[in-house]
């Protein structure tokens, strides 16, 4: 699909099955719509509300929860999700039967990876309230396929907190994303203003890699800190002072263009390349995906200088708000508050292209974009003086004819199967779809565990504080067949997670709701039942 997308960049809009998928010609169309991201005037709307976030209706009459649909054009294989409000771990088949579960003794904070060993790699939210105001873990279990527990590895404390999502890597090692606590007072040794510093402490990125210890513990062997390449141009004082648009490698403190929260950076995804070793990170906070090197020493991370880029641990590639480094404005912004980059593997559709879910939080509609980024022959990313870092568009893009019916505000995830499909998580309301490149709907899928149990069918979740069903799903996996993992497996259907529409109305599931909060988090009310 993508070699022939880049050989025909010229080609208008292409509609199949009622879903719009732009080539790089078309996708420009959709930026002067409000593609490119942002608030009123760019999308044609307000920012979103939480009642935005809704269950999709199914195409089989009385359908709320479970499969939806199931033809032979998904891709085959097995999808692994952790229900966001549960402690279970399930494996389903494309007909929506379970095929595998693990439980635990966490809700999920937030991934869960399949090993080429067959073990669960689990993601725990420890419930340490001292940091990000989201995507909180602090921990990550692993477990065989018999739901032994064979390593625990915890990472919190009032100091710092691994969270959101973890990268195995091919040496059995795992990378993960951590905050690191700043007081006010190095904030503004670092050239942040009182005025940037909302919580008058922040909370930057960093990212480790873990060499497990079994059957509990690990050592850190690698480190990178956004806290070492910051830029600023408020205080020539400052040893960091310098015009950000001259340097793109590096992190200007005013990159997100407004009063900073303490997370700060609010990184939610990373990815690894073995081809490339390199790390691809989704943040959340500056509405742009980086590039780090993974070749790097942690000397040289901490640095400018050496690795297989030469750049050290400065980003060696950067997109989706070029304003971030000062080489464009608020209307040059294609993602907008993103989840899930990663690569698309060898030997699939697009291979080495990034797939990115855009949730358009505050235009009110969502897209799964798939980039190209700019190479020399050497593998260098390439960036014009003055310019911001390429593309200027998608080579591919999938949203909704009517683009308010896909939008889930918040978490969620996207990658491609090998057959070219694309794998789609609308994490809030706990929605898994898979699409073609032509944009059909080939496989849906509903998660039925909400928060206390198993919904029945014909029965549909509540919401939390957020606007998020208590169905959420942080993000999925689809694993083929042929998957190592699988290799003497039991994968005999078990039955389907929902209940039988005969207790439809029984479990009382369907009606727990929970009050809003405010934009800083308070309740307005206490939890409770409708």
């Amino acid at each position: 699909m993508k070699t022939q997308a880049k050989r025909k960049v010229s080609r208008w809009l292409r509609w199949g099955a009622g879903l719009l998928v732009l080539s790089t010609a078309g996708a420009a169309e959709g930026r002067k719509g409000g593609g490119g991201g942002g608030g009123k005037g760019e999308g044609g709307r307000a920012p979103t509300a939480a009642h935005d976030n809704q269950l999709p209706t199914s195409p089989r009459p009385g359908v709320t929860v479970g499969l939806y649909l199931n033809t032979p054009r998904a891709a085959p294989g097995y999808t692994l999700f952790a229900p966001k409000h549960n402690t279970m771990i399930y494996l389903i088949a494309n007909d929506g039967q379970v095929v595998h579960s693990w439980k635990s003794q966490y809700e999920p904070g937030q991934s869960v990876y399949l090993k080429p060993n067959g073990n669960l790699l689990h993601c725990c939210f420890t419930r340490n309230r001292g940091f990000t105001s989201g995507g909180e873990g602090g921990r990550v279990e692993e477990f065989d396929w018999a739901g032994h527990l064979v390593w625990e590895f915890d990472h919190s404390s009032d100091q710092y907190l691994s969270h959101h999502d973890i990268a195995p890597l091919p040496n059995g090692n795992l990378l993960l994303l951590v905050v690191e606590k700043k007081s006010y007072e190095q904030c503004l040794a670092a050239g942040f203003t009182p005025e940037q510093l909302r919580d008058r402490q922040l909370f930057p990125d960093t990212v480790i890699e873990v060499e497990p210890t079994y059957p509990k513990g690990g050592k850190i062997v690698w480190q990178w800190r956004v806290w070492d390449h910051l830029i600023q141009g408020q205080d020539r004082t400052k040893a960091n002072f310098g015009d950000p648009a001259a340097h793109p490698e590096l992190v200007d403190v005013a990159c997100n263009g407004r009063p900073v929260p303490a997370f700060w950076n609010h990184m939610n995804s990373i990815a690894y390349s073995a081809e490339l070793d390199q790390i691809a990170l989704s943040v959340r906070g500056c509405n742009e995906i980086w590039f780090l090197d993974h070749g790097t020493t942690t000397a040289e991370a901490a640095g400018h200088a050496g690795g297989r880029q030469g750049k050290g641990g400065d980003l060696i590639y950067r997109w989706g708000n070029p304003a971030a480094y000062g080489r464009g404005t608020a209307r040059d912004k294609q993602l907008v508050q993103q989840h899930d980059a990663q690569w698309v593997p060898a030997g699939y559709p697009g291979a080495g292209h990034v797939t990115i879910f855009n949730n358009g939080y505050d235009r009110g509609w969502s897209s799964i974009e798939e980039i190209v980024p700019p190479v020399d022959a050497a593998g260098r990313y390439v960036i014009a003086a003055g310019q911001p870092y390429g593309p200027e568009q998608p080579v591919w893009r999938y949203e909704a004819k009517r683009r308010e019916e896909f939008f889930s505000s918040e978490i969620s995830g996207a990658h491609r199967l090998p057959n070219g499909n694309t794998l789609i998580c609308a994490g809030v309301m706990g929605h898994l779809f898979e699409v073609t490149p032509a944009g059909e709907t080939v496989w849906q899928y509903v998660n039925p565990m909400v928060r206390g149990g198993i919904l029945a069918q014909g029965e549909v979740p509540g919401k939390d504080h957020r606007g998020h069903l208590w169905n959420a799903v942080f993000k999925a996996h689809r694993y083929p067949p042929d998957y190592l993992g699988f290799a003497g497996r039991d994968l005999t259907p078990q039955g389907v997670i929902e209940l039988p529409a005969s207790e439809k109305g029984k479990t009382g599931l369907d009606r727990w709701t929970e009050p809003a909060r405010d934009n800083r988090g308070d309740k307005q009310g206490k939890q409770k039942r409708e």
